[in-house]
């Protein structure tokens, strides 16, 4: 699409730039990428916290099985989209499902990851390692604690950012060699992980609903 349509800083950049310009199309686009990921993060909010105050065990699965079927229509109507001309739908789209996506970890980890922020990563990967190679110096004041890098923070940080850049390395080749299909077979194997614990409720129900047996 031209646009990495995780990147809100750049789709924000842009946006200021193209109304500074006066370019409409890219004002626009820059718009509507900017609402989508917001209401995408939005909507991820309120699917889980509506599970949540019904103590559902697929609370977090609800916005994952929404991502898996967004996903999937891509895959199968991406193309239709693009050769009729509707960029916009399809960033859109993309920015709707990277606000869910990134709403349901934000949730998931409290606040302290967000899977579509790089920046936050190699910042925080940096503060680590900069904790890991600080001198700590003999001290007269006994309340002050050495400095110590959380080394499990630092490799999980790292995973993130190893796995963020498979991800965009499978995506360019799958892209480049097959088109807007390969987000499908992604699609199912999510659709698969997340169907789990909504089947558990379901079941739940049911048994909560049925008569007792006497």
């Amino acid at each position: 699409m031209g646009q990495y349509t995780s990147h809100m800083s750049g789709i924000v950049s842009s946006l200021a730039d193209g109304a500074a310009l006066g370019d409409l199309p890219v004002l626009r686009a820059g718009l509507m990428s900017l609402l989508s990921f917001v209401w995408g993060a939005a909507f991820s909010t309120i699917m889980v916290n509506w599970g949540k105050r019904r103590g559902a065990q697929s609370q977090y699965a609800l916005p994952l099985i929404l991502e898996a079927m967004l996903l999937l229509s891509f895959g199968l109507v991406g193309a239709t989209l693009d050769a009729s001309g509707h960029i916009e739908a399809i960033l859109s789209l993309l920015c709707f499902v990277m606000g869910l996506q990134n709403a349901i970890v934000t949730k998931i980890s409290r606040a302290e990851i967000r899977t579509t922020h790089v920046t936050g990563l190699v910042t925080d990967i940096g503060i680590e390692l900069g904790k890991m190679l600080y001198w700590n110096r003999a001290s007269d004041d006994p309340t002050l604690e050495p400095v110590c890098a959380d080394r499990d923070k630092l490799r999980l940080l790292s995973s993130l950012l190893a796995m963020f850049f498979c991800g965009g390395l499978t995506g360019a080749f799958g892209f480049k060699y097959i088109g807007y299909i390969v987000t499908v077979p992604l699609a199912l194997a999510l659709l698969t992980l997340a169907i789990i614990p909504v089947l558990d409720d379901w079941q739940a129900v049911r048994r909560r609903q049925s008569p007792m047996d006497f």
